[in-house]
């Protein structure tokens, strides 16, 4: 176990990046996962664990016991986990929360799967900015049956602080590929569907093939022309209440719902 007291540690200051940038984590090779919800189902995916991070608060050794991850990735540099303990004041300073769990796992970036496979089912996100939607549909994603996120380059970062706090632990049970192109796409060789205000069976109604990969797009903007000149089938939701359009996360968890009910 080692303790640290100084804001100015090397470690420290790269912990605080990783809980507080939405982009560190792909220039430092690390991802920061803070809370019993994460460390929990990161625990229950069997990732492996570079670094246990507490609180001198929560320092005992029945938070130890409880905390041990069932894998880990030699964090020491031996094959063994680092344990670091941060005084509460310290760690508050590292966290990204408001209210400061004392406890984070640090895992390597190259730990987490990001190939692209295909033929499995999909959710395509196409420049979708906001971390909130973005993790909710990881969300959906994971509890209807999808394997697989494709982030088109301009989505929100899929390991950021942010969407991870919205994602709830879906990271651990999908593939996550970043900064993928339209080619990309191109590759998954599942049916596309793309929503649509106007075009397309209402999906309700609609036979919706399975494997496939839903496209969501920009929050504003919708689907970019580019993918939607891939082939694809146009699938729109009904609104009898007139509304304009729907929250884009809104929107996925009414489609990958529909999805998951043809083959449940």
């Amino acid at each position: 176990m080692t303790s640290i007291t100084s804001r100015e540690n090397a470690q420290v200051k790269a912990w605080r990046r990783l809980a507080q940038e939405s982009h560190a984590y792909r220039k430092l090779g690390q991802i920061w996962l803070e809370g019993e919800h994460l460390c929990s189902a990161a625990q229950q995916a069997g990732l492996a664990v570079h670094t246990l991070v507490l609180s001198q608060s929560r320092w005992d050794a029945q938070e130890l016991e409880r905390w041990w991850p069932a894998a880990v990735s030699g964090g020491r540099g031996d094959g063994r986990l680092a344990v670091v303990v941060l005084e509460d004041s310290l760690f508050a300073h590292v966290s990204g929360l408001e209210s400061a769990a004392g406890l984070a796992y640090v895992v390597a970036r190259t730990d987490v799967p990001d190939q692209l496979q295909a033929g499995v089912a999909t959710v395509v996100l196409d420049r979708l900015q906001d971390a909130g939607n973005v993790g909710a549909i990881l969300r959906c994603a994971a509890a209807f049956g999808f394997k697989q996120i494709v982030a088109l380059q301009g989505t929100a970062a899929l390991w950021s602080p942010k969407v991870l706090r919205a994602g709830m632990g879906a990271h651990f049970g999908l593939g996550l590929v970043e900064q993928a192109t339209h080619g990309d796409v191109a590759a998954l060789a599942v049916p596309l569907l793309i929503t649509s205000s106007h075009d397309g069976a209402y999906v309700h109604k609609a036979d919706l093939p399975w494997p496939c990969a839903w496209v969501m797009g920009h929050e504003g903007q919708g689907v970019s022309e580019a993918l939607s000149a891939l082939p694809h089938t146009p699938v729109r939701i009904a609104q009898p209440g007139g509304q304009e359009s729907l929250n884009v996360a809104t929107a996925a968890a009414i489609c990958l719902h529909a999805s998951a009910a043809t083959w449940a």
